[in-house]
C-alpha cells in the first residue's frame, strides 16, 4: 500500500514538471520585462526586452519607433505596452530626462575648510592652585564637539575664544558655552584655572577651526558654475568624525612627487597649495559623497573640455574604462582602469563601483590608487560614470567608486526633473 502511494506521487510529480517545462521560458521572458525605464533624451536607443511573439505598442507621442527601435521625441513621461495578439500583458513606465551633461575634472586641488565654531580635537591638563585638572574635560567637554557660541555670542575662528577665557579667568567667572555635539545641541559651563608655569587662563582644551588637504575635481557644470570633488566626506585627522563646515575654498594644486603605495600602506600625493593664491572657487558642502560649491570661473582638463553625458547607476557596465587625475604637476593625464563590478543603486550610496588600475605607467609611477587621487572621474564609453573615492589597503591596485548621479545630486543639479514635476 505504502509503495503504491508513493509510486502515484513521484507520477503526480514528474508530470507536474514535464507540464511546467513548456511554461518556463515564456514565464522568464515575461519577467525580465521592467516595470520601469528611466532614460536620458538623445543619449541612445531605448533599451527594452524583445520577446518572440510579442508586440510592444507605444502609447504616447513622446517616443517613436524606427526599424524595430524605440527613440525619445523630448522629455517627460510616457508608457510602452506588451500585447500578444492585440491583448495586453504588461505596462512599462517609461521616464524621459532631460539631457546631462558635465565636463569631467582631474584637476589637482588643494583644499581648505572652516569649521562652524571651533573643534575640540583634544584635552590637557592645566596645573592650577588645586591641582592638575582639565577644566574642559571636567566640564563634560568631549572630543569631537563644536563650540558654536560663548556667553551667547558665535564663535567663529580659535582667535576669538582667547578674549573670553582672559576676561572670566580674571573676573573669576565661568563661561556659558553652546556646543553642538552630533545633531544635538547642548550647553556646558566651563571655568578657566590659571596655569602655575605661564600665569595664563586656559581651558584645558586643544581646539582647532581649520582643516586642509589635497583632492582632484570629480565634475564641473558649466551652466551652473556648480562643482564636485573627492567623492568623499572630509573627517578631521584627530576626532574622524566629519566636518562641519562653515565656508571653504578649493585651490590650484602642484602635484610634486607621489609616494607608492604597497600592500598595507597607502601611497599619497605630495603637492603644494597656497590657500591665498589661485582660488579656484567656493565649498559650501561637505557630505559622504564629496565636496561641493561653485567656480569662480571655468577650469580645462586639456583632455575633455566640453560637456560630456552621464550615466546613471544602473547603466555602468563591467569592463574597460578610463581615469582622469594629475601625478606630476598640473597636467591631468588619462589612464586605463577596469570597471570590476557596479552594483545599481535606486538610493544614494557610497562605493557603487569596484575599480582596478589596470594603466602600466601609472602602477609604476604610483603603485596604483593613491591619497589624494580621490575624486578623480571616471569616464566609460564616453561618459562620465563617477568617481575614485578609496584605495584597498591590502591591494593598492583597486578600490571605490562613487556614481555620478549621486554627486550631481549632492551638488543639487537635478538630474530627475524634480522641480519640474512639482511645478506641473
Amino acid at each position: 500500500m505504502k509503495y503504491e502511494i508513493t509510486r502515484r506521487l513521484i507520477g503526480v510529480l514528474l508530470l507536474t514538471v514535464l507540464l511546467a517545462v513548456p511554461f518556463t521560458t515564456p514565464l522568464n521572458e515575461y519577467l525580465s520585462i521592467p516595470k520601469e525605464v528611466i532614460v536620458f533624451h538623445n543619449q541612445s536607443p531605448l533599451e527594452v526586452p524583445e520577446l518572440n511573439n510579442v508586440q510592444v505598442a507605444l502609447k504616447d507621442e513622446t517616443i517613436k519607433a524606427i526599424d524595430s527601435s524605440f527613440y525619445t521625441k523630448a522629455p517627460g513621461n510616457a508608457e510602452l505596452l506588451y500585447e500578444v495578439s492585440g491583448v495586453p500583458i504588461k505596462k512599462v513606465n517609461v521616464s524621459i530626462l532631460d539631457d546631462i551633461k558635465v565636463i569631467p575634472g582631474g584637476q589637482s586641488i588643494g583644499v581648505q575648510l572652516h569649521t562652524k565654531g571651533v573643534l575640540v580635537v583634544g584635552h590637557h591638563l592645566v596645573s592650577g592652585k588645586e591641582g592638575t585638572s582639565s577644566p574642559g574635560e571636567d566640564a563634560q567637554i568631549r572630543v569631537g564637539d563644536v563650540i558654536l557660541e560663548i556667553n551667547g555670542k558665535p564663535i567663529k575662528k580659535m582667535e576669538e575664544v582667547r578674549p573670553y577665557v582672559e576676561a572670566a579667568g580674571k573676573d573669576n567667572k565661568s563661561m556659558e558655552l553652546k556646543i553642538k555635539r552630533g545633531n544635538e545641541f547642548v550647553n556646558a559651563t566651563l571655568k578657566p584655572v590659571k596655569d602655575n608655569k605661564d600665569s595664563t587662563y586656559q581651558i584645558g582644551l586643544y581646539i582647532r577651526d581649520s582643516a586642509a588637504g589635497i583632492g582632484t575635481v570629480s565634475f564641473y557644470d558649466p551652466e551652473t558654475k556648480k562643482y564636485g570633488a573627492l567623492g568623499h566626506v572630509i573627517s578631521d585627522m584627530d576626532t574622524k568624525k566629519p566636518i562641519d563646515i562653515h565656508e571653504g575654498t578649493i585651490v590650484k594644486s602642484n602635484v610634486t612627487s607621489i609616494e607608492k603605495g604597497n600592500n598595507g600602506i597607502p601611497g599619497e600625493k605630495q603637492a603644494q597649495f597656497s590657500v591665498d593664491r589661485n582660488k579656484l572657487g567656493s565649498i559650501t558642502k561637505n557630505s559622504p559623497f564629496g565636496i561641493f560649491g561653485k567656480l569662480n570661473k571655468s577650469i580645462y582638463n586639456g583632455k575633455y573640455d566640453e560637456p560630456m553625458p552621464i550615466s546613471l547607476s544602473k547603466d555602468v557596465k563591467e569592463g574597460p574604462g578610463k581615469i582622469l587625475t594629475v601625478i606630476e604637476g598640473e597636467q591631468v593625464e588619462e589612464f586605463d582602469i577596469e570597471i570590476v563590478s557596479s552594483i545599481p543603486q535606486k538610493f544614494p550610496a557610497t562605493k557603487g563601483m569596484v575599480i582596478k588600475i589596470t594603466d602600466q605607467e601609472l602602477l609604476k609611477k604610483t603603485g596604483g590608487i593613491v591619497q589624494g587621487m580621490s575624486g578623480s572621474p571616471i569616464i566609460q564609453d564616453g561618459k562620465v560614470i563617477g568617481a575614485v573615492t578609496h584605495v584597498f589597503v591590502n591591494d593598492p591596485t583597486s578600490g571605490y567608486g562613487v556614481h555620478i548621479e549621486w554627486m550631481l545630486q549632492e551638488a543639487g543639479i537635478d538630474i530627475y526633473n524634480r522641480e519640474k514635476t512639482k511645478a506641473s
